[in-house]
């Protein structure tokens, strides 16, 4: 997946999915949005381009986790 045309384009936003930051492509990561090692797949629509400071936060949680996560943690847009 990681050399296909649509990972390239979704790299070349330049934008990490979680904060909307702007990255470099190289410095972003594929982070899956329900982690593999719960139960995600690496298929489109589960993976996302995502900073290594989110993806580091983020581990292998389920978004709904990430976001009560990034709620107590005071940020008000929490994807």
């Amino acid at each position: 997946m990681r050399g296909s045309q649509w990972w390239k384009r979704q790299l070349s936003e330049g934008r990490c999915h979680y904060c909307r930051g702007e990255f470099p492509p190289r410095d972003l990561t594929m982070d899956h949005i329900v982690p593999v090692a719960r139960g995600g797949h690496s298929r489109r629509g589960n993976v996302v381009p995502c900073c290594k400071d989110c993806n580091n936060q983020k581990q292998s949680m389920m978004p709904v986790e990430w976001s009560d996560y990034l709620e107590s943690m005071g940020h008000q847009d929490s994807e």
